[in-house]
């Protein structure tokens, strides 16, 4: 008899990967099962960003790891960091977008696009987690139409002036520079600008039922002044921000997959345990179609951002390419979240149980970065060359 399949992973995504990518999953899995499993549902439910995590997730080189060793990073491949992603987002989506936008909206436009003064002074200190940084894009009317900004940066002798407000900022409130887009005479430009700067105002966003183990923010520029070495100079116009989104949106490929696989192990468990009608609910046929076709779901969602990471990793990546897979990964583990919690039943409602709180978790993910209709109509225009937006 052959032996069984690892269930969580039935192709054997893991044997495609190299030592150094499967001892990176290894070291995340650890933290994520020792450190953060025994107390995220507690901080969900508490509406509670566990801070007390940082720094062990900047110990583990997770922030920035992409990024150059000269700048106090971990030079990792693009394969790597979608299994962090991965393995933080089978703990909890919240704790994913922070290392996300840490790494990929901050970190990274620092490294793309600032100058060399810039990357000395900020990357290190935010590899190590001792600087926080928020991306400052989403305005409260745009959402999906970044180009309609009304923030605003006008020059007056050597400085910049900001004023204008954006939504939905994840770290606002933990920050302390945050990287922030605004309109100019000469297009769109970002600056990093510190929170202590005056006139700048982040508000928390309270009443979330979904990532509410993040933190997520309004921020507010009121004649806020930065010198014009704030100003990151070697990017100018929409394609700046939007860089920065694809690289985020490549490890939020990778981050649902965690998600899924965290409610498809513990129906696995649960239904084992659980007797109904005199036998486990796993010998019940319809629960174990429902559990194959999840299987048969992450099984798919694994080898698109495999490949997608392979391709990134070989200089070929193509924003299409992140479009497909953050449409049909996010559908995939949202569809997984909300089937698992069905499948415990009254049980599946608390935050005892990790469904419920990925399902609400995914409702956030599957709407930033790119709503799953942004994405269908990049691949339809890919498809037909005709934009439709």
């Amino acid at each position: 008899m052959a032996h069984r399949l690892d269930p969580l992973d039935l192709y054997d995504v893991r044997s495609l990967l190299t030592d150094e990518e499967r001892a990176v999953q290894d070291a995340v899995g650890r933290f994520v099962d020792e450190k953060v499993l025994p107390i995220i549902g507690d901080a969900f439910d508490q509406g509670r960003f566990p801070a007390e995590l940082v720094p062990e997730i900047a110990s583990l080189g997770l922030l920035g790891a992409t990024l150059p060793e000269e700048y106090g990073c971990a030079g990792m491949n693009g394969v790597s960091y979608g299994l962090i992603c991965q393995e933080l987002e089978r703990g909890d989506s919240g704790l994913r977008s922070f290392a996300s936008v840490q790494s990929s909206l901050c970190m990274y436009p620092i490294f793309a696009y600032g100058s060399e003064e810039q990357k000395r002074e900020y990357l290190p200190k935010m590899a190590a987690g001792e600087v926080i940084g928020c991306f400052g894009l989403t305005e409260p009317h745009g959402g999906s139409d970044p180009a309609n900004m009304k923030t605003v940066a006008r020059k007056d002798g050597g400085d910049w002036v900001i004023n204008g407000a954006k939504m939905w900022i994840t770290n606002g409130n933990l920050a302390h520079i945050a990287i922030v887009w605004a309109q100019t005479d000469d297009g769109i430009q970002g600056f990093i600008v510190p929170t202590s700067t005056k006139g700048f105002a982040a508000q928390e966003v309270h009443k979330k039922m979904s990532l509410r183990a993040s933190v997520t923010s309004a921020l507010f520029f009121d004649d806020v002044r930065v010198p014009d070495s704030a100003r990151l100079p070697n990017v100018k116009g929409l394609k700046g921000p939007l860089g920065c989104l694809n690289q985020a949106r490549y490890g939020i490929t990778w981050g649902p997959i965690g998600a899924a696989q965290a409610c498809l192990k513990e129906v696995l468990d649960y239904t084992a345990q659980r007797v109904l009608f005199g036998r486990p609910l796993a010998a019940n046929q319809a629960v174990q179609v429902k559990m194959a076709d999840m299987a048969r779901r992450i099984t798919t969602a694994q080898l698109l951002s495999l490949q997608l990471g392979r391709l990134k990793d070989a200089g070929r990546l193509q924003p299409t390419q992140v479009s497909l897979a953050k449409w049909n990964n996010v559908r995939m583990a949202l569809d997984i979240a909300r089937e698992c919690r069905d499948i415990l039943g009254g049980a599946g409602i608390t935050t005892e149980h990790s469904a419920i709180r990925h399902a609400l978790n995914l409702e956030s993910v599957i709407t930033y970065e790119g709503t799953e209709t942004v994405h269908q109509l990049v691949v339809g225009r890919e498809l037909t060359g005709i934009n439709a937006f």
